[in-house]
């Protein structure tokens, strides 16, 4: 079957560091390769240092970082996660003023919550892909409200009735969530050809583990209509699940993430306690020679999702294998490397508790 059209799914992107195009040229190839380039923008783009309380808070990145995305072949961007609203309201309109006019669509966050819950929408090849970005983390502070700018989110029932917070423990999502999904996915299915939902969602630092309620909200994501689903936050890859003929990627892992957010060596107190306390916290000592991309060390072990749409409307999801090198420059694997990766990815689907998948040798992803 003669493919149509062809997205570049990428997880995390984080580009605090000078030479912002230096670190995208590992992956920029295949982003190129595609009709369309797709990664989430995890932290605002801006010169303001206003610091929203209620998470450890990230600096903002330069703004005219955001051109190496577009000269990288990123067409669109998920805004909705835990970090983007760090720099408050200013921080999240000079991010979108920056993206607009640089032709880079996005989705998830705005002025309030109806801009942060519009689909963004790009049209290739005769066809019309629409994405929508929801966070199911928090916190609360992070939301847009109707007067309030923000991201957009699906609400995600603690264990304990407490209010949302990265420190505790996720269960059941909300009894809205359905509706809210099938409510926007229709609104943007009536737009668009494609819808791709974006989830910021899981349990950061740690392998294979889903939380409870991963599972459930991709699967309603696709039983409200999406073609499919990309998942990110954990910065660490996640299996992926083929539900009802649509793939769902349950973790995209670091796109490209470069920082010293998460050094112990800094200034920073907020940032400094959380670099020592998630070592603590999620069992992992980081390799000192990823000083930039300070992460669990199986977070080497990365790819990018690949979606081929043919001319009958099926959907053929695939994997493109990339490396981690020192100190956090993402490559597309070659040889060897490259099978690891894919044996990784099954394995690690498996150990989550999904349904066992084969990925080709070509990248191809089929049940097992």
């Amino acid at each position: 079957m003669s493919n149509i059209l062809t997205i570049a799914l990428t997880g995390d992107l984080v580009l605090d560091e000078p030479e912002p195009g230096h670190w995208l040229s590992g992956i920029a190839p295949a982003l190129h390769a595609a009709d369309i380039g797709m990664g989430h923008l995890e932290v605002p783009h801006t010169q303001c240092s206003a610091e929203l309380q209620g998470d450890v808070p990230a600096p903002g990145a330069p703004p005219e970082h955001l051109d190496a995305l577009a000269r990288s072949g990123f067409d669109m961007v998920s805004l909705a996660g835990n970090h983007i609203a760090d720099c408050g309201a200013e921080g999240i309109a000079e991010t979108i003023a920056r993206l607009d006019n640089l032709g880079i669509a996005h989705a998830g966050a705005g002025a309030n919550l109806a801009m942060a819950r519009a689909p963004a929408i790009v049209e290739r090849r005769g066809l019309r892909v629409a994405l929508l970005s929801y966070n199911c983390v928090g916190p609360e502070a992070a939301w847009a409200a109707r007067g309030r700018a923000g991201c957009a989110y699906l609400r995600i029932e603690t264990d304990d009735g407490a209010p949302v917070s990265p420190a505790r423990k996720l269960g059941s999502m909300a009894a809205d969530v359905p509706a809210i999904l099938e409510s926007d996915i229709g609104a943007a299915r009536r737009q668009a050809d494609f819808v791709i939902v974006a989830l910021h969602k899981g349990i950061v630092h740690t392998p294979a583990l889903l939380a409870p309620y991963e599972i459930p909200v991709a699967r309603a994501a696709i039983d409200a209509g999406a073609d499919a689903v990309a998942g990110h936050h954990a910065h660490i890859v996640r299996g992926i699940e083929l539900y009802r003929g649509r793939p769902i990627f349950h973790g995209l892992g670091n796109g490209c993430v470069v920082t010293r957010a998460l050094s112990p060596d800094q200034d920073h107190p907020a940032r400094r306690e959380w670099a020592e306390r998630r070592k603590a916290m999620f069992g992992f000592e980081p390799d000192p020679a990823y000083e930039l991309a300070p992460f669990h060390p199986e977070a080497v072990n990365a790819f990018i999702g690949h979606l081929a749409v043919t001319v009958d409307g099926t959907v053929v999801p695939s994997v493109i294998p990339v490396h981690v090198e020192a100190p956090g420059r993402p490559v597309l694997a070659a040889g060897e490397r490259k099978s690891e990766i894919a044996r990784y990815i099954e394995r690690i689907t498996v150990q989550g508790g999904l349904p066992p998948i084969a990925i080709l040798p070509d990248g191809r992803i089929e049940a097992a």
